[in-house]
């Protein structure tokens, strides 16, 4: 058996592990909540039929007896525990005030007020997230696991034993780093925290400079303190390696100097990682004075004794929901921050003081069968390479004219004086670079693709198109490493398993991640059942030392410790570029104001302090790749757009544009009403009756059901939602496929469930 599992014509390898991602909750859930029959009463009516008299009357009848029944339907959901657990997990709070509430509620047509629906709606809203949205969080969307196999003829799925094989929970980052400074606030603990010096300042004799400030002179025992500000020093190691006696009153007065200079951070730190809490507790371990030490410990205990209840109360909602109370109570008394951060735009992922990620029990294998279909692939990594290989000759160019303006300026130019020159990162003109590139991208598949007007199915031979598409993309430059993984979701449409092996399946490509390896993230890496297969993987990859930027923690609206690289190896060098996110202690780790930028040929390299050199691009890599993940695309947003399928592969699905003022229906006051005419609606386009809906504003895409009439009332909210905001905006509908219906992912008691099947592909070009 091969060790590479390659595409048509070599250019790409899949890494053998694969993400399995799927939600907690078996498809055949949201199907609940479509009243047998009820769609079709409802399509009785003629096109031209006015809404009244006694066969309306009459539905209206039924509507109602049908809402009372989704009603009781939503309180059987509400009340299993699972999905009690699962409502804990995101909003604890929510149980009592809503949940409690819908529960503790005797349904009836004429009980049925705004507010009551509105607990309704809330129901349905959690339950299609938790059936049908392929989500990575907690047990309700467990991390799952799957291999390539030559010997399996299709696919080969091994359920395991229950959904969760293993589940661990974790400190959000913010919540540790708030219990840091209120450790550190206590000014005894000064001596015992070893000051570092900012990351962009650079010491050149008896001046330090920062970029975009004049030189700042700087005394000689100044000098030589900053010098050995290494965030591993504490200040009386600092004041014992000095050439010269100095007392450890006077090198903290020169420290808190240093301090408001803003040449220093010297405050208790804690850098990226899974357990931000051991870390913590290890330093204050160092502590020798017995009783600060003790002290100082006793705050990370509140945290970690809230850990544990919450551990300990498994999935029982009630016991989940009041450990989370009680360690909110306990940290908000104790750090004087909110123990849940507000939802927002402005705001990071990981919103709660503590999370849980599990591994899915069930694995999958496949072989041969479905790499064979994937030559369509292949065409879209090719192009997509294109995007990423002209996007970073753009900005290579713009990063060159910003070197040589500081160099004509200063003579020489370090890493963090060109890091500034070019912010916002990795430049400030890169938004409208993409959005030149991701049109160009569109109108090369137009004209590959040649789709004929009004056309709703198109179907495309790999082999008709493939000179076309090397035609139109075979033109890549060099990129950054990153840019060589791409990280595409891939959904299996098949009735089981079984079925593939037989050749009854057909594919469709979801997301196409661009110039990321999502499964070296954190979230991934940390619930792998053996990382050690991941890190030979990136081995091959990258034989020697990668240049790797330190990210902040975290970034809104999607940046956090779950999405950080976690691949690293002793071999790999780290930059602190502004953020100082890595363990001080931890080797080749260097400072941007300590690298130099030098031209090299028609390049720029980044110059190490030990003389290690890298492609100047390597330090931007992050910076570009949050320009060009989600930018693939094959087609503009307009009314309406056919699905493509090139050999087995759904390249594009259905999908269509519409303007929020399109929708009379939305704003129907009568909910029977309102089902009716927006099935008419949906007739008139065309649309499926499962679909996905993106509406501006709202947090992420959701599940719409047409013959359920709680997700004709949510979308009809959406809706009216984005009209009040922007009444000439549009939101955008696709088809969901597969369907609930086509779903071959299995537990081990025969639950189905929605799922994707998300590969590593690496480009072999540039290897």
């Amino acid at each position: 058996m091969s060790d590479e599992v390659l595409l048509s014509g070599g250019e790409w390898r899949l890494w053998r592990e694969f993400a399995l991602r799927g939600p907690g909750f078996p498809a055949s859930g949201v199907l609940r909540l479509a009243p047998f029959g009820l769609a079709e009463a409802a399509d009785g009516f003629a096109e031209d039929a006015r809404l009244t008299g006694p066969e309306w009357l009459a539905f209206e009848e039924r509507f109602a007896d049908a809402m009372v029944g989704n009603v009781k339907e939503l309180q059987e959901i509400a009340a299993l525990p699972a999905f009690q657990a699962a409502v804990a997990w995101q909003n604890p709070a929510l149980l009592q005030r809503g949940i409690g509430l819908f529960l503790a509620w005797d349904p009836s047509a004429e009980g049925r007020t705004s507010k009551r629906r509105e607990r309704e709606e809330l129901v349905a809203h959690y339950w299609q997230r938790f059936c049908v949205k392929n989500d990575t969080i907690g047990f309700f969307g467990p991390v799952g696991w799957g291999r390539w196999d030559e010997s399996v003829d299709g696919m080969a799925v091994e359920p395991g034993s229950g959904l969760v094989a293993e589940s661990n929970v974790y400190f959000s980052s913010w919540a540790v780093d708030a219990v840091a400074l209120t450790v550190g606030a206590d000014p005894r603990l000064r001596a015992w925290i070893a000051p570092r010096r900012v990351s962009f300042v650079r010491v050149t004799g008896d001046s330090v400079r920062m970029p975009g400030r004049p030189p700042q002179r700087i005394q000689p025992l100044e000098s030589e303190i900053l010098g050995r500000c290494d965030g591993i020093r504490r200040p009386v190691e600092i004041a014992a390696g000095l050439d010269h006696e100095v007392a450890e009153d006077e090198v903290l007065s020169i420290l808190d100097e240093l301090v408001r200079r803003r040449l220093i951070v010297w405050r208790l730190e804690v850098p990226t990682c899974a357990h931000p809490e051991h870390y913590l507790r290890t330093v204050l371990d160092r502590i020798a004075d017995p009783d600060l030490r003790r002290d100082a410990l006793s705050k990370v205990a509140v945290l970690e004794r809230g850990r544990d209840r919450i551990q300990a109360a498994g999935n029982d909602a009630g016991a989940l929901s009041a450990a989370f109370t009680e360690l909110e109570t306990e940290f908000e008394a104790l750090t004087q921050v909110a123990g849940q951060r507000a939802k927002g735009t402005r705001t990071a992922p990981c919103r709660a003081l503590i999370y849980a990620d599990c591994r899915r029990s069930a694995t999958v294998r496949i072989g041969t069968a479905i790499r064979d279909e994937l030559t369509p692939l292949s065409l879209c990594l090719t192009a997509a390479r294109w995007m990423t290989g002209r996007f970073a000759h753009v900005v290579g160019s713009r990063v060159r004219q910003a070197y040589e303006r500081l160099r004509d300026r200063d003579g020489s130019v370090d890493l963090a004086s060109l890091w500034m020159e070019c912010l916002p990162a990795p430049h400030g003109e890169s938004i409208a670079d993409i959005d030149r590139i991701q049109r160009e991208l569109r109108d090369r598949w137009a004209r590959i693709l040649d789709v004929p007007e009004g056309a709703r199915r198109v179907r495309l031979s790999s082999v008709d198109i493939a000179d076309r598409v090397r035609e139109e993309f075979g033109e890549t430059g060099p990129s950054w490493p990153q840019a060589r993984y791409i990280s595409p979701d891939v959904l299996v449409v098949a009735d089981d398993a079984a079925e593939v092996a037989r050749g009854n399946f057909e594919l469709v490509l979801g997301e196409l991640h661009v110039a990321m390896n999502t499964s070296s993230t954190s979230l991934w890496v940390m619930q792998h059942p053996d990382a050690d297969r991941l890190l030979a993987e990136t081995a091959t990859d990258f034989p020697g030392p990668r240049l790797l930027p330190m990210l902040p923690k975290e970034q809104p609206p999607r940046w956090s410790a779950r999405s950080r690289i976690s691949l690293d190896r002793p071999e790999d060098y780290y930059v602190a570029l502004v953020d100082h996110t890595v363990d001080p202690e931890r080797g080749r780790t260097v400072l941007s104001a300590d690298v130099l930028v030098e031209e090299q040929g028609d390049g720029l390299v980044a110059v190490l302090p030990d003389r290690a050199e890298f492609d100047v691009l390597d330090v931007f890599s992050n910076a570009m790749t949050n320009r060009v993940m989600d930018r693939f695309t094959l087609r503009s947003l307009t009314a309406h757009s056919p699905r493509v399928t090139v050999d087995r592969l759904v390249v594009a699905r259905e999908s269509w544009s519409i303007a929020v003022g399109e929708m009379a229906f939305v704003s129907e006051k009568s909910e029977a009403r309102r089902f009716v005419l927006g099935r008419r609606w949906r007739d008139g386009l065309g649309l499926p009756r499962f679909v996905f809906v993106v509406a501006p504003g709202e947090p992420r895409p959701f599940y719409v059901d047409f013959d359920a009439p709680v997700y004709v009332n949510i979308f009809a909210k959406a809706v009216r939602r984005l009209a009040r905001r922007d009444p000439g905006g549009r939101l955008v509908i696709t088809e969901m496929l597969p369907s609930p219906e086509q779903v071959w992912l299995t537990d081990d008691e025969g639950g189905r469930y929605t799922s994707e099947l998300r590969f590593v592909a690496v480009d072999q070009s540039a290897r």
